[in-house]
Order: C-alpha cells, then structure tokens, then sequence
C-alpha cells in the first residue's frame, strides 16, 4: 500500500508553501556515511564514525586523549581524501607539531584562535552554512568566555551566561548543518571538545558524580556523546635499563548514540613515544592488537588451536600472523573492513 492521493497533495501543498524537502518520503532520503575514526574498536561502538551533518561532544577528564581521537580522524580522513579540510576554533592552543605527529596534513586545517565564545560560534557557523570545509572542531568549550562575562568584573557572578548562547548556538546550528536529504551536498562533521568537572555536593553510585560545563540544554542537540578516558599506562621495556612510559590504554563509551545503540564501551592502545618492542612508532594506535581483538571476536579471524585463519590464508602460531599484520598494510584493510561488515551487517558477512 502506498500514500495515499490526498497525502501526497498535502505533501506536495506544503512544499510549495514552505520550499522544498520540507516534507518527503523517508525512504527517499539519502544515506549519508559517517566519517570514520581509523580507530576499529571505535569506529565499531560509533556505528561506523562519526555522524555527517550532525554534533559529536567528545568528554573526558585532562590527558584522558580527547584532542588526539579528533586529530587521528582528521588524519584518516585526509588519507582517503587528501582534500579534507577542517575548521579548528582554538580556544586553547592549537599544537602544530602534535597535530603532525598524529598524521595531520596541517596545510588542510584552518586555524581560528580565539577564546570569545560569541565569536567562535559566528565562526562555526559560518563556516558550517558555507558547505566549505569537511569537518568543523571546538576545541574546547571551557575556555570560551561569553562577552557578558568578559565584561563583567571578577566579582561579578556570571552563573549560565555561557550555557544560554550554547542554547542559542545550537537552535541555529540545526539550520547551518541541515543538507539536502535529496541531492548530494558536501557533509560536514562537527565535533565539540568539553571537559568533565566534579558536581560538587552530589551523590552517585557509580563512583564521582560529574557533569560538562554548557547546561543540561545542549546534551539534547548532540548525536553522539563520546566519553574518553585513560585506563592505564603502557610501559616500553629498554634492555638493561628498565622501562619507560611510552603510551597509555585509552576507554571509550557512547553516553548518546543516535546512530546505533547507546553505552557501548571499547578500548584500545594509543602510543606517543615509540615502541620497538611492538613495531609502533609514535603517534599511533596499535592497529594489530585491535585487528586480532575484534577479528577473532566476529569471527572474521577463525583460530583452531594454535591455527589461525583468514580467507585462505592460515598461519602457525598468533605471533605467525600478527607479523604479518604489522608488515601487510592491504592485509590490515582486508581484516578491519570484513570486521566492519560481520558487525553492521552479519548476514551478509556470513554469507
């Protein structure tokens, strides 16, 4: 049964009125792909990337690895598209030699600095209205100062003031980030840094109760919330001379996920010194672990005793065909797009 005729007028009465695609069949929408991390256990719990056309807050407490999560998906994004370009509104500063590091194309990256929370939203949508750039980054909300703060002197309580033009700033932003459902338009990711700060005189089981800085009105305009955190650091061993702290253990949890489903957590190793022991160098995640977690996890990776399997290749011994992860970067790719499929779409992996 399809809509019926009177349905489809009114459809269309509307249209005319209010301008097109105001009303149209769901089934004619476009699918959008989200922007991929690079990162497979995180790519996995976002449901494929970040969302396109929509707002990712990424939260966590100092050092946990927020900003390095967005630099990484920069990176992999101008892998695959090296004329990705992003919008990043400093309103701390922006590292240049870190970004590097982590694989970023800084020549692709637009750098505003400034902490005026008024100005850096202008800019953000602006930016975001123009369908000029591939990806618009906030890093981070704490540090912008509403100009009604600014002005007022330090003794003057300046309590919500910022969470009132955050309000404001994402009424607009719907309309700044909205694409066409029916024709292709350039997508845009947009990505807010924020921090977690204690909830002074509140009580949870769970352990410290916490909340981000912004209000309680902004969680409902984000997509996706992504929460960040270090688990444990991770020592390199130096022959003869001990150990030394070159990485940590970086947790991840969906708090909200519209794309797929919510309070998904993963883990994986993020290293910013080298790591000859485990063939990494700095600036990178452990690509192989990852791949032999979830590989085996989805099956993808089939292990029979000391056998390991995948399409027709068989190794002898785990570190058989974790050597060959770490040197065959198409074998890699093979590995993390059949996980990808088992996990989003198990059927026709299994098929």
């Amino acid at each position: 049964m399809g809509l019926t005729a009177e349905a489809l007028a009114l459809v269309a009465q509307v249209n005319k009125k209010f301008g097109p695609e105001t009303m149209i069949t769901a089934a004619d929408m476009r699918h959008v792909p989200p922007f991929a991390s690079g990162n497979l256990p995180l790519d996995i719990i976002l449901g494929g990337g970040f969302p396109a056309n929509k707002w990712t807050e990424i939260i966590g407490f100092e050092s946990s690895g927020k900003t390095t999560v967005v630099h990484k998906t920069i990176a992999n994004q101008q892998a695959k598209n090296p004329d990705f370009s992003t919008l990043w509104v400093a309103a701390e500063d922006y590292d240049i030699d870190w970004a590097q590091q982590l694989g970023v194309n800084t020549n692709q990256v637009i750098v505003a600095e400034t902490n005026a929370m008024e100005e850096a939203y202008e800019i953000m949508l602006d930016f975001a209205g123009s369908r000029s750039v591939d990806a618009i980054v906030l890093d981070s909300y704490p540090a912008l100062v509403p100009d009604e703060e600014a002005a007022k002197s330090m003794d003057e309580l300046s309590v919500s003031l910022g969470a009132r033009v955050t309000n404001k700033f994402f009424r607009k932003a719907g309309k700044a980030s909205k694409r066409s459902h029916l024709v292709e338009e350039r997508p845009t990711m947009g990505i807010v840094i924020n921090q977690w700060r204690e909830k002074v005189g509140a009580f949870s089981p769970q352990g410290t109760p916490k909340t981000t800085p912004g209000g309680l009105g902004k969680n409902f305009a984000y997509y996706t919330r992504l929460e960040v955190s270090r688990a444990e650091f991770l020592d390199e061993p130096i022959p003869g001379k001990g150990k030394v702290r070159a990485g940590q253990a970086m947790k991840f949890k969906t708090i909200k996920n519209k794309q797929a489903g919510p309070q998904k957590t993963a883990e994986t190793h993020f290293y910013w010194a080298d790591s000859p022991s485990r063939g990494i160098t700095a600036g990178n995640f452990d690509i192989v672990r990852d791949l032999m977690t979830w590989g085996v996890y989805y099956d993808v990776i089939q292990r029979r005793g000391r056998y390991f399997d995948f399409g027709d290749r068989t190794w002898d011994l785990k570190d058989a065909i974790i050597d060959s992860l770490r040197a065959e970067l198409d074998l890699q790719d093979d590995v993390a797009a059949a996980v990808l499929q088992a996990a989003f779409n198990p059927e026709e992996a299994a098929a």
